[in-house]
């Protein structure tokens, strides 16, 4: 890989975590009737249980050797993703933060769900975008070794974003 290619990953990276990191930071800055942004986590939740589905259906193809399919779903998972990290800072950005309404057992449970999320959430992008990078410049070889890799936490990232909306939400403990 290029240097100008390692620059621009971490770029893209750093960019995406200093964001998600002042989406946090900022509270006081919140609106005060969020209204219907209180969608958004929703929509989050499916875009994530989409782009987990696409990443299953382009694992399906890439083990049936269809290249042509195996990248349009990953090409796919990757736009589900984006529009997954637009909306998060969206409502992140502007709705004051929710707090868990569970206690005893499934409160550690959530919060240890949730620890791991965001700790592979923020490792993730870099991974993706690595990965990619090595199948765009047709190094096949660092592009399934990477993949190896970045596949099965991506899956974890989305899925656990999917169950930590149904916790959050309360839908699991009713």
């Amino acid at each position: 890989m290029k240097t100008k290619q390692k620059i621009i990953i971490t770029a893209i990276s750093s960019i995406g975590l200093v964001l998600v990191i002042l989406s946090i930071v900022l509270k006081d800055y919140k609106v005060e009737n969020p209204g219907k942004l209180l969608i958004l986590p929703k929509l989050n939740a499916i875009l994530n249980g989409f782009s987990f589905i696409s990443l299953l259906f382009s694992y399906y193809f890439i083990k049936k050797k269809n290249v042509k399919r195996h990248v349009g779903f990953i090409m796919l998972s990757l736009l589900l993703t984006l529009l997954f990290l637009v909306s998060y800072l969206t409502y992140h950005f502007t709705v004051p933060p929710t707090h868990f309404g569970g206690t005893g057992n499934i409160k550690i449970f959530y919060l240890l769900v949730l620890l791991t999320h965001v700790l592979l959430a923020a490792v993730i992008i870099p991974l993706i975008l690595i990965t990619l990078t090595y199948a765009f410049v047709k190094q096949n070889e660092l592009h399934k070794k990477w993949a190896k890799r970045t596949l099965p936490l991506w899956l974890y990232v989305s899925i656990t974003g999917v169950l930590i909306y149904l916790l959050n939400s309360g839908i699991l403990l009713n």
